[in-house]
């Protein structure tokens, strides 16, 4: 772009935003200015945005505040990134950090096109992504509840050891116990009030993502997808709605980036060294897929419900599906015979199972 090109750099907060312009190349920027992110403030940013002469570029980090900000300015005709945060480059040593500053970072970063810029969502893509979050935030409560639970009744001498944790015969011996104390039966009483309710609170979203996993624009990548061992409906569903449109990626590879299932490196000289994943990714869509590898420990046999959700599946996405049950397996297998963790096998093949969602994901057309 020329000189008369805007940079604009916005550190996006709850209570205020801190703007940096860079006019073509200056070094410093031609104003820093603040506003309130309120009803005025925005109208007073949008106004001062289209009244500035040549191109104007704008970008701000991802983080609580959402996309409203985006949405705000493309509506206005304003061209507008995201910038993921963890990819931002970050001086070594840095240690100073005020809103002034990360502003004027972003727009120098935007103008030397160094910045990651994340696909933004759209408002009904959004709303199923907070709903597959709600409904894992959903589980995540239950667990807490079941540990308050279990671990009050240990405290006090009371422990199964009869079957499976949860089962109905645990819950009529849960419901079977009586304190000593009323106080302690009070607790009782209400923690198992409290894991009741969450398991309710749990079903009814469960509900929610079976509903949308029915509409148009999901049902038939969710039924491929689920034709992968590991992978149901709701690990389908968080796929999706992380991840949207899985032809976006050029490669699998690039997805698994995007997921943060590639291992870090250092390279020096003649010398390379490898450490662990990088974990900068989307953390559900690789929580998904680590959960989803354990299934890969066991021999590549199809159990009655894998069996029905491959029956009537394309022939492509079956032949996809019976490779990774053999490669994936092998893979498993080969790793943990040599030593190595079972947590580090299975993140192995997490990373190349995330390339067999990546080659379904190019079978049928995506969620929008």
């Amino acid at each position: 772009m020329g000189h008369l090109s805007n940079w604009i750099g916005i550190d996006d907060h709850a209570d205020k935003l801190t703007i940096a312009q860079y006019v073509g190349t200056q070094k410093e920027p031609a104003k820093e200015w603040e506003v309130v992110p309120n009803e005025s403030g925005l109208r007073q940013l949008v106004r001062w945005l289209k009244n500035l002469q040549g191109a104007v570029r704008c970008v701000y980090e991802a983080g609580p505040c959402g996309y409203e900000l985006y949405r705000l300015l493309t509506s206005s005709g304003i061209e507008c990134s995201v910038a993921a945060p963890s990819l931002t480059p970050r001086k070594p040593g840095e240690r100073i950090k005020t809103n002034r500053r990360d502003a004027r970072k972003l727009a120098e970063l935007l103008r030397g096109n160094l910045l990651t810029m994340i696909v933004v969502p759209d408002r009904r893509r959004e709303s199923i992504r907070d709903l597959m979050r709600a409904r894992d935030d959903a589980r995540r409560n239950l667990v807490a509840a079941r540990h308050r639970l279990s671990k009050f009744l240990l405290r006090h001498g009371f422990r199964y050891r009869e079957g499976s944790a949860w089962s109905t015969r645990h819950w009529q011996w849960i419901r079977s116990i009586k304190m000593p104390e009323p106080y302690e039966q009070i607790i009782l009483t209400e923690s198992i009030a409290a894991v009741v309710q969450r398991q309710l609170e749990l079903k009814r979203f469960d509900d929610f993502v079976s509903e949308a996993a029915k509409e148009v624009e999901y049902a038939p990548l969710v039924k491929q997808l689920t034709a992968l061992r590991g992978i149901d409906t709701l690990s389908a569903m968080t796929i999706l709605a992380e991840l949207g449109d899985l032809r976006r990626f050029p490669s699998a590879p690039q997805m698994m980036a995007a997921v943060g299932l590639v291992p870090s490196e250092y390279s020096t000289g003649d010398k390379t060294r490898r450490f662990g994943i990088t974990k900068t990714g989307n953390a559900h869509v690789r929580h998904v897929a680590v959960q989803a590898a354990w299934q890969y420990q066991h021999s590549p046999r199809s159990g009655s419900r894998l069996q029905k959700r491959r029956s009537d599946q394309a022939a492509e996405v079956l032949r996809i599906a019976q490779t990774a049950d053999h490669r994936l397996h092998r893979k498993y297998v080969r790793l943990t015979s040599r030593g190595k963790r079972s947590t580090v096998a299975a993140t192995a093949v997490a990373r190349e199972l995330v390339g067999f969602i990546w080659a379904i994901g190019q079978c049928t057309a995506p969620a929008k």
